[in-house]
């Protein structure tokens, strides 16, 4: 299988420090516009509907301010991420019952068996360091993020 790097599937076209949303819904709106904006998806009503689907399935919440919602698409037409920012806590169904700041949303075409998993384990695997999660809460450069995701999660 071929290596999933963060830089083949994130850009700085995806990624917002600033989402202007004050909801959930907002906020998942704002993200699933940054994919769409940037050709990832053919769909947006679709893709943000498959992204529901996913929501209702459990909590996307993974604590410490940050969530990972997804969704699996035909409305996808190539797997990406994007990466939003609030600059005030928003109410989400967390692990930690605690407000979210960073959303991190993976768009995963239907037919992508195994890069699902791999994609959440690298972005997981970046999350998982102090040092990552604090260096983007408070980063304004979007290179920077990417780096960040591609130096400690994004290569095997």
């Amino acid at each position: 299988m071929e290596e999933l790097s963060i830089r083949s599937v994130l850009n700085e076209q995806r990624i917002d420090l600033h989402l202007k949303g004050q909801t959930k819904d907002e906020v998942l709106d704002e993200m699933v516009d940054l994919l769409f904006k940037d050709s990832v998806l053919s769909s947006k009503e679709q893709f943000l509907k498959d992204v529901y689907y996913r929501e209702g399935e459990g909590i996307t919440g993974i604590g410490d301010g940050i969530a990972i919602p997804h969704g699996k698409s035909d409305s996808v037409l190539h797997t990406a991420v994007a990466i939003g920012r609030s600059d005030h806590d928003l109410e989400w169904r967390s692990i930690d019952d605690k407000p979210v700041r960073l959303i991190i949303m993976l768009a995963i075409k239907s037919v992508d068996k195994t890069v699902h998993m791999k994609l959440l384990s690298n972005v997981a695997t970046s999350l998982c360091q102090r040092d990552v999660i604090e260096q983007i809460f408070v980063s304004e450069d979007k290179q920077e993020i990417i780096e960040l995701f591609e130096q400690k999660g994004g290569k095997e």
